[in-house]
């Protein structure tokens, strides 16, 4: 089966700027979104997004993709829990997301990749169905006040 698949940390709110988050965090994202930037009413996208992403490799497991995302985030989980603390004092819930999206192909695509790449260039750890959240991640994501979100597609699932 062939997985297209990422993740990425991210903060929202509807009334703190992605602009204003950086700077509480001193960590600049990857992608930030204004609130009403496509349409004012009602307004599109609804909130503010401050977002850093993981690396965007499908041939990665989703956990490695995590680690790395966590080796990032780390240094600053301290301070994103207390901007997420603030956040949620004004704010109904979801202001922080680990989120992971997945999207499944049919057996037919993993052929016809296989067939073009080059098989040695697979890690040997890819498991493509099957990961996990170890302690340093559930730690991380206690001290972040995140949310784990899972999104999975496909046509056949």
């Amino acid at each position: 089966m062939q997985v297209d698949q990422y993740v990425y940390f991210a903060l929202k709110s509807e009334r703190v700027s992605a602009a204003e988050m950086a700077a509480q965090l001193g960590l600049e994202p990857d992608v930030a979104t204004v609130r009403g930037s496509r349409k004012l009413e009602p307004p599109r996208p609804a909130v503010h997004i401050w977002q850093v992403n993981g690396p965007r490799s499908s041939a990665l497991p989703v956990d490695d993709m995590i680690l790395t995302l966590v080796d990032r985030l780390e240094p600053y989980a301290k301070v994103i829990g207390t901007v997420v603390e603030e956040l949620d004092r004004h704010e109904p819930g979801h202001t922080a997301t680990l989120q992971v999206v997945r999207f499944f192909g049919d057996e037919e695509d993993e052929v016809a990749a296989l067939e073009v790449s080059t098989l040695p260039s697979i890690p040997a750890r890819y498991r493509p169905l099957g990961w996990h959240l170890d302690r340093r991640v559930l730690k991380f994501l206690q001290i972040t006040h995140a949310e784990l979100d899972v999104d999975e597609y496909g046509d056949k699932l």
